[in-house]
């Protein structure tokens, strides 16, 4: 039985209700709240307990699917799980969290429905907190970033970039301009992480598919830039891996950069720090991440990186009846033989953390011991495009159409629910059977311009 606890909330339980709020509906976020209510049926259906998740979009995306989705391998709607079908005994609000006090267990947010009231944020108080807000794009200060650049997190990114990309062809294809033509097929990525390299991979091999159905556009023509930091390039899947996958963008004519950064991309040319200078219209930021601003606007217990300090039993250090995971938490990692050591801030750790944190949850509302959350990382899988991958999983290195497949197979087992699966496995047969798609629907991004055209106004300039 649950043990008894008030609400003290703007919109109360019952008096022997305990509350759960979880913050953020990504992987931990929609996993926890899904052990939760599954582990708290029974006393969900007496009134005994409410879990909370607030979230600002009603669905979960599967990141490791972006690229693919951006390559047109997956429909974007099989990208991300709904909320509200697969927690359909959680109660979901969009909205966006500003503020939490956790020493008076109440949180402030804002919704859709705020905005248009003008009435500012509102308040909920809890008695347990589940802090899963997730990370965003770490930027830092480049000239034109902000007004040129494009990201690499969500399922609109990912489709917008794809609509981008082809839309540069058609503007290529059409022109008579050789400057804009050659920024219009000169594409810069900056970050060597799995989003960078991967959307890179499967951007140019959708890229050069599509070159053969344009009859003045060649892949030669193209021009694709990897720009990074450091010395190596996916550092997940080992250093051998890592140098084989440069040899193989290199050998498809992507021009790698490594101890290189971007230093401008005003007026639509990237100015690298090796002094290199391309003129495009194209630069995709994937150059890392960084804790989402949430944590800063509470009162929990940070790491020197910003990051929830946290036990291995996926509770915030010091700060009872709050717990975090993901990568907006610091987990010590008590499978590492050095001490001190943090579990990585990935998909691999975030899904097993949800499990153990769900758990322990119910097991100190039920006040029975918890557990310490261990895996060892077993290794990573990254795909370069279509057959094309590289692995080192549980020390074993593959590469080529090897690799590709084993990521098909793993990310395919771990996207959530039988009908993402299904529906991922269809579309993947069919892509097998039949020729790319190759349409750009940029239209989608500005719906109503064709309408406030005819209806005497101006058609929205492009914006990238």
């Amino acid at each position: 039985m649950v043990k008894a606890a008030i609400s003290r909330g703007t919109t109360p339980a019952s008096l022997d209700c305990v509350r759960v709020l979880v913050v953020g509906g990504g992987y931990v976020g929609m996993y926890t709240a899904l052990r939760l209510q599954r582990k708290l049926k029974a006393e969900l259906k007496r009134g005994k307990a409410e879990i909370v998740v607030i979230t600002p979009e009603p669905y979960m995306t599967y990141q490791p699917f972006l690229p693919e989705a951006a390559a047109g391998n997956i429909s974007p709607r099989h990208v991300v799980v709904p909320l509200r079908r697969v927690l359909d005994h959680c109660r979901i609000i969009i909205g966006e969290v500003e503020a939490i006090d956790h020493a008076k267990r109440t949180a402030t947010f804002t919704t859709l429905a705020t905005e248009e009231e003008g009435t500012g944020p509102v308040g909920i108080t809890y008695d347990e907190l589940v802090l899963a807000p997730g990370s965003i794009s770490r930027t830092l200060p480049i000239p034109g970033l902000a007004e040129y650049a494009i990201g690499f997190k969500t399922v609109e990114e990912a489709i917008g970039l794809r609509n981008h990309v082809l839309e540069q062809m058609d503007i290529a294809s059409s022109t008579r301009d050789p400057a804009i033509r050659d920024a219009a097929l000169t594409f810069v990525f900056v970050g060597g992480g799995y989003a960078g390299v991967e959307a890179l991979g499967e951007l140019e091999d959708m890229a050069r598919y599509a070159a053969r159905y344009y009859h003045n556009i060649k892949a030669e023509d193209m021009k694709w830039i990897l720009v990074e930091a450091s010395g190596r390039i996916l550092p997940e899947v080992g250093e051998e891996m890592g140098k084989y996958t440069v040899r193989e963008l290199r050998r498809r004519n992507i021009d790698v950069r490594l101890e290189t950064r971007l230093d401008s991309c005003e007026d639509r040319v990237a100015v690298l720090s090796d002094g290199a200078r391309f003129p495009t219209r194209t630069v995709v930021w994937t150059a890392g991440v960084k804790p989402h601003p949430v944590l800063a606007a509470s009162d929990l217990p940070l790491n020197e990186r910003g990051r929830l300090q946290c036990t291995a039993q996926l509770s915030v250090d010091g700060a009872p009846h709050a717990w975090a995971a993901g990568d907006a938490a610091a987990v010590p990692d008590v499978t590492a033989d050095e001490p001190g050591k943090e579990c990585a801030p990935n998909a691999q750790h975030a899904v097993r953390q949800a499990k153990v944190l769900g758990d322990n949850i119910v097991a100190a509302l039920r006040e029975r011991p918890l557990q310490e959350y261990r895996h060892k990382y077993v290794g990573s899988v990254a795909s370069l495009g279509l057959h094309k991958g590289v692995a080192h999983v549980y020390g074993r290195k593959l590469k080529g159409y090897c690799a590709w497949f084993m990521h098909r197979v793993y990310h395919l087992s771990r996207v959530p629910t039988v009908n993402r699966k299904s529906r991922v496995l269809a579309e993947w047969t069919l892509s097998g059977l039949f020729k790319r798609e190759i349409v750009s629907l940029g239209s989608l991004e500005h719906p109503r311009a064709e309408f406030e055209l005819a209806a005497g106004g101006e058609r929205p300039k492009e914006s990238s």
